[in-house]
């Protein structure tokens, strides 16, 4: 689901959850002390299974198709494909809950995999090819589906302005400038960046670690389908060099272990231990975007939609004259047709097929 966010519930439906059971750690009672171990072991792969993004989405979910049961006296439990099926409805028509917002499609399918999910931890699975869930699922891609938003791309003329507004000589500056530089350089998603430390195996929540070298620097990162590894390339300049700019950041915020990004306190002059949360990646580049007056052609606010940690990786597919394959290497992708995606080019016309037919 890589990096999406639940819907915030309202706090009078708030209510607290039974806790949620996992098939995998429920062994009988009275276990040995070595077995108990083996059982809070369990608990933690069980935990490792997804990122936490899934897991809070997934548990935000749960709690909005709760509220709705209880504000119609139903029972979300045992799961019932007809109940499912009036809520996914419910969410199409804006009925969900008291706001009369309707979800877009994927918060619906979104929705309906949290549910599946949270059932299935409960050993009762739902079964989503009852025709009470898929008929009408097809029913609201049918009716609502609509063309993909995507986020605006960061292209390198756009990076250099939003370095520019950046503060000059603070740490806060130096750590931003080498988040949006290897973030860009290195085509990684928020998460990505956030979860980075200095060395393998230094914390327990790390999603990976750097190696710097002479020419450049190598990214080791733990992803959806497993490990891989991104190159990072020392720049033209040291103004714009991703290599430079984060070991500036770490020498001057005198970080050697865990987290490589941290909060900044103290008025800029402090630097904490705990590494950042995601979002920050997402509200540096919408800031730093406005404050460069990127796409000035557009109102403010279609501005603040158009861009998000998502910018740095369009950007680098989209400018990066190179070989597909590389970039789908860099970006991680299974597929060149997923790369496409990514690549988003304001010059949309540069490649005529109308005059290289001859018309």
């Amino acid at each position: 689901m890589g990096e999406a966010e639940g819907q915030i519930v309202e706090a009078k439906d708030q209510l607290p959850e039974p806790p949620l059971p996992s098939p995998v750690v429920q062994p009988p009672s009275a276990l040995p002390a070595h077995l108990e171990r083996l059982t809070a072991r369990a608990r933690d792969y069980v935990e490792a299974s997804s990122s936490a993004n899934t897991r809070r989405a997934y548990a935000s979910d749960w709690a909005h198709f709760s509220s709705w049961c209880r504000r119609h006296g139903l029972d979300p439990l045992p799961p019932s494909p007809q109940l499912v099926g009036l809520y996914i409805t419910a969410c199409a028509s804006g009925t969900a809950l008291s706001d009369g917002k309707a979800n877009a499609v994927a918060t619906i399918e979104r929705r309906l995999s949290a549910i599946g999910w949270n059932y299935a931890q409960r050993g009762t699975p739902l079964d989503r090819k009852d025709r009470h869930i898929a008929t009408v699922l097809a029913g609201i891609r049918n009716t609502h589906a609509a063309p993909p938003r995507q986020k605006e791309a960061v292209l390198p003329e756009d990076l250099r302005a939003m370095l520019e507004t950046l503060e000059r000589g603070s740490l806060r500056g130096l750590r931003d400038r080498a988040m949006l530089l290897v973030g860009f350089a290195g085509g990684l998603r928020r998460s990505e960046i956030v979860g980075l430390d200095c060395g393998r195996e230094q914390t327990q929540d790390g999603r990976g670690w750097v190696e710097i070298l002479d020419k450049g620097m190598v990214v080791t990162l733990r992803g959806k389908t497993g490990w891989r590894e991104v190159e990072i390339g020392r720049g033209s300049s040291d103004a714009t060099c991703p290599v430079t700019a984060l070991q500036t950041w770490l020498t001057l915020a005198r970080i050697g272990h865990g987290p490589l990004f941290r909060r900044v306190t103290g008025n800029g002059k402090s630097v904490g231990s705990e590494r950042l949360n995601d979002r920050e990646v997402a509200r540096l580049v919408k800031r730093a975007a406005l404050a460069a007056g990127v796409r000035g052609d557009l109102s403010e606010g279609e501005r603040e939609e158009k861009f998000a940690g998502h910018s740095l990786r369009a950007g680098l597919a989209s400018s990066a004259e190179v070989d597909e394959r590389y970039v789908q290497k860099q970006l991680g992708h299974a597929s060149a047709e997923m790369t496409r995606r990514y690549q988003r080019r304001r010059d949309r016309f540069r490649v005529n097929l109308t005059k290289a037919a001859g018309l």
